[in-house]
């Protein structure tokens, strides 16, 4: 049963207030209730004065998986922050910078907008271009010395845009990108599977294979 348009409207109005909320916390770095109030009241002025063009949700929150997110996109700044300072306290040449593009496995706008958001709020990464229509952002990575480099970077903005999708996304969504809802649980499963395979190859070998195998 589909949401009347009022109704979707008005959802996708407060999901767009919470992050900006949420967004405004990171900026200023701390959680307290004045940063909230003053986060609510700024995105309440920019949804009312500044309105965005409509983006469709598809999707549905996964609390788990949106908290994980959250926990790995903190983790990810304080390590950053630790790596970027080492970087420039170092001796040694300078670091370097390089410009890389990554092409997004979804096409979803509003995940577009997430993930460029996201990579631009961990230290040593700004988005400084991003293609609607092609869902290739252009990431200003720093502390680039050989193309291992740039593909660890790659990896990393794919890996923030999965954890979005599998906080966010739908299964059909999912199944788009080519992601699955809980990778480390399959691959529990599939490494239980493959140990029980191999254990039963090894049940097949001994002398009296045969008569288990008759017994199943």
């Amino acid at each position: 049963m589909s949401l009347h348009p009022r109704r979707r409207a008005l959802r996708v109005q407060l999901a767009t207030i919470v992050w900006l909320t949420v967004v405004w916390e990171l900026l200023w770095g701390g959680l307290s209730v004045a940063n909230i109030l003053s986060g609510v009241v700024i995105a309440v002025v920019l949804t009312r004065l500044l309105p965005m063009p409509p983006i469709e949700f598809q999707g549905r929150i996964h609390v788990l998986s949106l908290l994980y997110l959250i926990v790995r996109f903190h983790a990810d700044i304080f390590l950053a922050s630790i790596q970027v300072a080492w970087a420039a306290l170092r001796p040694g040449p300078p670091p370097r910078g390089a410009v890389l593009g990554v092409q997004l496995r979804s096409h979803s706008d509003l995940y577009l907008t997430m993930v460029a958001e996201m990579t631009t709020l961990v230290p040593g990464s700004v988005v400084v271009e991003a293609h609607r229509v092609t869902g290739v952002l252009y990431v200003h990575w720093f502390d680039v010395t050989s193309m291992d480099d740039v593909e660890k970077a790659r990896a990393e903005v794919l890996a923030t845009e999965a954890r979005v999708l599998r906080a966010l996304g739908s299964d059909a969504e999912l199944a788009a990108a080519g992601l699955t809802r809980r990778p480390v649980l399959r691959r529990v499963i599939e490494a239980a599977r493959s140990e029980g395979s191999g254990s039963d190859g090894r049940a097949d070998a001994s002398p009296d294979a045969g008569s288990r195998g008759g017994d199943r």
